[in-house]
């Protein structure tokens, strides 16, 4: 049976980790052990305050003796966390999904810098329900549309349109033209990760990602595309214009480093059968570019 997490505290979900041989006497050696990054007075804090339980949301302490194979929780804190001063839009709720147009700048998901203030932690506490979670994601510079799953009995359900790629994306970018090139076109190629971590490119091999790029407006300097991509490689869309010789603008890994401002990408448009409720559903952002 897979463990019980505690439920979250201000938005922000426990994370766990589960001990092992060698990880020392205490719980606080074998913390400080597993998290060199994070020193001991910090971790000695985080016991003082109940941040770290077990599986029955009971608080440990920091000088009880390790068991091999237990799981122990913690919450994840960030010191001068930033926040981002945008807000979300909540588009629409039922008793199975809520549709949340997303902000520039707001991660989804707790990692690295963000913890407290990402879109999840946010909908937590709007909406007073610890399952909420995201069926998607999209990066924290675009802007645009998050489906998520408010109960664990249908989640599955709503996963199976993104895995059965039966649900329709639609993204639209501004990024410089491209004249020598017809539209619409169908960009296939292999993405992996890159250097530094962060960063994904296209290697030579078989193809694993898909996106079809139209243009549908033309200006000087600026050309707006509607982009839907047909697999979810991390950075595809982003990758796949840079490589079609227009990165889009202020896209700092793939374009100009130096750029100011919000990437030009929005998750504009979502549509499917509710496989759930019923009907057919379509969302779109209120944000522009």
């Amino acid at each position: 049976m897979k463990p019980t997490a505690p439920p979250p505290i201000d938005g922000v979900g426990a994370s766990r980790v589960q001990l092992r041989p060698g990880d020392g006497d205490t719980l606080l050696d074998a913390l400080c052990t597993r998290f060199p990054a994070i020193d001991r007075d910090t971790w000695r804090s985080r016991f003082a305050r109940s941040r770290v339980l077990d599986a029955g949301s009971r608080t440990l302490a920091a000088d009880a003796p390790l068991t091999v194979g237990g799981n122990v929780y913690y919450y994840r804190e960030v010191t001068d966390e930033a926040v981002c001063p945008a807000v979300e839009t909540l588009l629409h709720v039922d008793d199975e999904i809520a549709v949340v147009d997303k902000p520039h700048g707001l991660a989804v998901m707790p990692a690295g810098r963000f913890a407290s203030d990402t879109l999840l932690a946010r909908m937590i506490r709007r909406l007073g329900n610890g399952d909420i979670v995201p069926l998607h994601r999209i990066d924290r510079d675009t802007a645009g549309l998050v489906i998520f799953s408010l109960r664990a009995q249908t989640r599955d359900a709503y996963l199976a349109l993104f895995r059965q790629r039966r649900i329709h994306k639609r993204y639209e970018a501004i990024a410089p033209p491209l004249p020598a090139l017809a539209f619409p076109l169908v960009r296939e190629s292999r993405i992996e990760r890159g250097t530094p971590f962060h960063v994904m490119r296209e290697v030579e091999g078989a193809a694993n990602s898909c996106s079809r790029i139209d243009v549908v407006a033309r200006e000087d300097g600026a050309w707006r595309y509607a982009l839907e991509p047909v697999s979810g490689r991390k950075h595809q869309l982003r990758v796949h214009m840079a490589a079609l010789g227009a990165p889009i603008f202020n896209d700092r890994l793939y374009g100009d480093a130096s750029s100011d401002g919000p990437l030009k990408l929005l998750a504009a448009r979502l549509a499917f059968e509710d496989p759930v409720v019923g009907g057919r559903r379509v969302f779109e952002s209120g944000w522009s570019l």
